[in-house]
């Protein structure tokens, strides 16, 4: 097994037969030196919370790029981020970035994602069909973040194709060249641009969560310049791609399986039930990576000290040992609380809450609103050539 196997025409298209293949070889899947691979549900489970589990976020990189890649600026803005963070540290940048979140009401993030799901939906009606991905998918999450951090849309717009080259680097097989020192660029733009958004915040506060961030203060501690930074655009970054894909996968999940489809609509108190099963169905992370800090024994094997472990979680989601019928969709699938779509431990995902709340919006107006739309290219998808974050290029509808 190699990197390069992660990104075969095959596999981009549809990972899951593969990740058969991974959870029959074994708990752990040798890829490189101290480099595993486990899709297997049990494993996984049992080690995302454990604290003897953590982030080496260069070491990983390292295994890809070579001792070189320490000093490209993409994985230097990616290490500064809570995402690459172990305690004590990671525990003071989540308190204070939880502060942050949570200045925003439930209600009125309500109120935002209802706002700018209906605008979105307005500028569809009338039309006999349309791109679901470039005209619903991809705006919604991204004109959403751009209101809490109180960023021009227009301007959002152009960051999101650099929020898309930063998350490239998240892919198990390495960037070429090329694309590497587009990724680069685009984490330096990024910087840039909110360096100077946090300055008008600092000399302007409003009541977005970039001012939340700078304001932030728990037990005497602030968030650091370079902190408030790094954080600024993951909650961009986070805010954006992996929702639209999330919410293209479920489209295309339901519209494949038009009896659960028909379901749903005449059953509109089942959604909750059919987001969560969406979301374990063909979840947009595939995978996240974690080190051991210790021998850790699990599932009747020993992982190494200082192992890399990349954890399949798309994979773990179709475990025939953790989900009964795991290639079906069924939006009556009692929930569990053992879904690791959004990871678990420390690192559970901040803005889970968030982007559930999208996901049931967004296509409970669709189904009130557009009842007749049907997606067309079920066919002809052409799925992204990411390994980490999976979803579609477009998503066309006859409305």
């Amino acid at each position: 097994m190699k990197f390069t196997d992660l990104s075969s025409p095959a596999y981009f298209d549809n990972p899951y037969p593969f990740y058969e293949d991974i959870r029959r070889a074994g708990a752990f899947v040798p890829l490189a030196p101290n480099v595993m691979l486990t899709g297997r549900h049990a494993v996984i489970d049992a080690l995302l919370p454990d604290r003897r589990m953590g982030k080496t976020y260069m070491p990983s990189v390292v295994a890809r790029y070579g001792e070189a890649a320490r000093g490209q600026p993409v994985f230097q803005a990616l290490d500064r981020t809570l995402l690459m963070m172990n305690p004590p540290v990671h525990t003071r940048l989540r308190t204070l970035l939880m502060k942050a979140f949570n200045a925003r009401q439930i209600e009125t993030l309500r109120r935002i994602v209802e706002e700018t799901t209906d605008s979105l939906i307005d500028a569809m009606q009338g039309k006999r069909e349309a791109d679901l991905v470039k005209e619903f998918a991809l705006p919604l999450p991204l004109q959403i973040i751009c209101r809490l951090l109180d960023v021009p849309v227009d301007e959002g717009q152009r960051l999101g194709d650099a929020a898309g080259l930063l998350v490239s680097t998240f892919d198990l097989a390495p960037l070429s060249a090329d694309a590497l020192a587009r990724a680069n660029q685009a984490a330096l733009d990024l910087e840039q641009y909110f360096g100077a958004v946090v300055a008008r915040r600092r000399a302007a506060p409003g009541g977005d969560i970039v001012s939340s961030l700078i304001q932030a203060e728990e037990g005497g501690e602030r968030l650091s310049e370079e902190e408030i930074v790094s954080n600024a655009i993951l909650l961009f970054v986070a805010g954006h791609e992996t929702t639209s894909n999330m919410l293209g996968n479920a489209l295309i999940a339901l519209h494949r399986h038009p009896s659960q489809l028909a379901r749903l609509l005449s059953e509109p108190s089942l959604m909750s039930k059919a987001v969560a099963e969406c979301a374990r169905y063909d979840t947009a992370v595939q995978m996240v990576v974690r080190t051991a800090f210790d021998d850790i024994e699990v599932e009747g094997e020993t992982l190494a000290r200082g192992s890399i472990v990349f954890m399949l979680l798309g994979s773990a989601n179709r475990d025939p040992e953790r989900f009964e019928r795991p290639n079906t969709l069924d939006i009556e699938r009692e929930p569990s609380g053992h879904l690791l779509t959004f990871g678990a431990g420390i690192h559970y995902c901040l803005g889970a809450r968030l982007a559930l709340m999208e996901l049931e919006i967004a296509l409970r107006k669709l189904m009130t609103r557009l009842p007749q739309m049907r997606v067309t290219n079920l066919d002809a998808l052409v799925w992204h050539r990411r390994n980490n974050l999976r979803g579609v290029e477009s998503l066309m509808a006859a409305l």
